[in-house]
């Protein structure tokens, strides 16, 4: 399949020799499935070729396996919630995502107290790129969505995110509402993009039936 992407995830910048799997912060792990991403929004480090996070590089100097990423997690009852989260749209590698996911579920699946919680960050650009609904094949795998929204209307969105598809901004919207209607979805917006009216945002993300979360263009992760 070709998927337009704004980096070519064999050859990122090299910053360190060591990539970046899995990272901390706070009590929740995240993962860092990806660096390709069907937008290329102005206010990404990654589009400034800065890979940093916190005190991790996220680049990556080619696809990670899934064997990789499940030996850099350990016990997943370590952390409150596992995200699938990088400078990369993890959606991408849906079919490693799946995997890691079910592995992940499937090493809990004794534990009375339940599974930690798993969550994908995302663009809400998977059944574009896909040519159909993805949702279906990550229920009962993934507990929730975290969706970047991003903006009010289809001019500012374009302007900030720079779709390499059409119509992205219409199909963000129509996943956040599929996946509202089986998932926990929480849609952003960035306060302090020129532009983007936060309070619309709100407006337009709970008619579509999902919760809302104001981010802030200087705090990252």
């Amino acid at each position: 399949m070709n998927i337009p992407v704004n980096q070519d995830i064999d050859n990122p910048s090299e910053k360190e020799n060591k990539p970046t799997l899995t990272y901390i912060i706070d009590d929740r792990l995240y993962i860092n499935l990806c660096n390709r991403c069907t937008l290329v929004c102005q206010f990404c480090p990654k589009t400034h070729d800065d890979w940093q996070l916190h005190e991790y590089n996220l680049a990556l100097p080619k696809s990670p396996s899934v064997d990789s990423i499940l030996d850099s997690i350990g016990d997943p009852k370590q952390y409150s919630e596992i995200i699938f989260c990088g400078y990369g749209e993890p959606t991408l590698r849906l079919k490693a995502l799946i995997q890691i996911a079910k592995a992940l579920k499937e090493m809990q699946v004794s534990d009375s107290s339940g599974p930690t919680p798993l969550r994908i960050n995302s663009d809400g650009l998977a059944n574009l790129v896909y040519k159909r609904n993805v949702l279906p094949e990550l229920a009962g795998l993934i507990d929730s969505w975290s969706i970047s929204l991003s903006a009010h209307n289809e001019e500012v969105y374009i302007k900030h995110c720079q779709p390499t598809l059409n119509d992205a901004y219409s199909h963000v919207k129509q996943f956040i509402q599929l996946a509202s209607k089986n998932f926990k979805v929480t849609a952003t917006a960035i306060n302090g993009l020129e532009g983007v009216d936060i309070e619309s945002c709100k407006t337009i993300t709970e008619s579509l039936g999902a919760e809302f979360r104001e981010r802030f263009i200087d705090k990252l992760g």
